[in-house]
């Protein structure tokens, strides 16, 4: 079958094609419209890494040893606050301050799937594998273009609860920095004040003296500062009507897909069927005022050469 031919039965069927376009979007847009939306909470934070406290800047020797300035990925503290926020500490900080577990099990007993559970006996109680699971889908920490921010966002169906998720699950990986860098001074202190217990040689104390005050600074500035991986540009907010799905988009898309779908499903469905055969020939008498083939016009009356 030619293209040609693909067209005009395409062109054939477009009345067909189109009421099987619009009763395959209705009843798409329909499970749209009534999918469940959620809250989107953020806010907005940006490294604080500074020489007293940065890990990588106590431990670097000189700052040309430091990353590419052309390097644009997280490090130092940052980095391991932004690994924390799905860490499985968080998602205990989750569990002992958030109702996310009873949150968890009703969404998972309703329907569509909590009937087809409970028919299969399976798990219907939420723990904490579900609430990581949770943080790995709903949690995103996406970095600004223009700035060296990052902007950090939970999605949950409960407004509240994905306020009280995006405040804890910030503060839990905050306070994990902080104690990383308060045990590392301490240790360091613990070390360095034995080493000056037993040094008789009075250039290497004073060597040990200077360090000893350097790891002071910094576990003085862990216990004060606020911040000691993410500063606050923005604090936690929710939004007041949910966002997601986004609707719109959605159904603009499902529009596109589904005329596409109705289309190569009529062409398949006319190669499958082949072309149409052609009309029957006519060899009946001419009629009145037709004009003879100049074959037939040769032969005889009774077909005769």
């Amino acid at each position: 079958m030619g293209l040609d031919e693909l067209l005009r039965g395409l062109w054939r069927w477009r009345w067909r094609l189109a009421l099987a376009g619009l009763g395959l979007y209705a009843l798409l847009a329909a499970i749209v419209w009534s999918w469940p939306r959620s809250y989107v909470a953020g806010l907005v934070v940006a490294p604080a890494e500074t020489t007293g406290i940065a890990t990588s800047a106590l431990l670097t020797p000189a700052p040309f040893l430091q990353p590419s300035l052309l390097d644009q990925r997280p490090g130092g503290n940052f980095a391991v606050y932004l690994a924390a926020l799905r860490a499985p500490e968080a998602a205990r900080a989750l569990v002992q301050e958030t109702p996310i577990l009873a949150h968890l099990t009703e969404r998972r007993a309703g329907p569509p799937l909590g009937p087809l559970r409970r028919w299969l006996g399976l798990r219907i109680e939420a723990d904490l594998d579900d609430v990581m699971a949770f943080l790995e889908r709903n949690l995103a920490a996406t970095p600004s273009l223009a700035s060296v921010t990052w902007t950090v966002e939970v999605v949950a169906r409960d407004r509240a609860l994905a306020l009280l998720v995006l405040e804890r699950v910030h503060a839990a990986a905050e306070a994990r920095v902080r104690e990383t860098l308060a045990d590392l001074a301490a240790r360091r202190i613990a070390a360095l004040e034995a080493r000056l217990r037993v040094e008789p040689d009075l250039f290497v104390r004073q060597t040990l003296h200077e360090l000893l005050a350097q790891q002071q600074r910094a576990a003085l500035v862990v216990a004060a500062d606020e911040a000691a991986a993410a500063r606050l540009v923005s604090m936690p907010a929710v939004e007041l009507r949910p966002s997601v799905p986004n609707r719109p988009l959605l159904l603009a898309l499902l529009a596109i897909a589904v005329g596409m779908l109705v289309a190569l499903t009529g062409a398949a469905l006319l190669l499958l069927r082949g072309p149409a055969a052609p009309p029957p020939r006519d060899w009946g008498p001419p009629a009145p005022g037709r004009r003879e083939p100049a074959l037939v016009r040769t032969m005889g009356g009774d077909g005769a050469c």
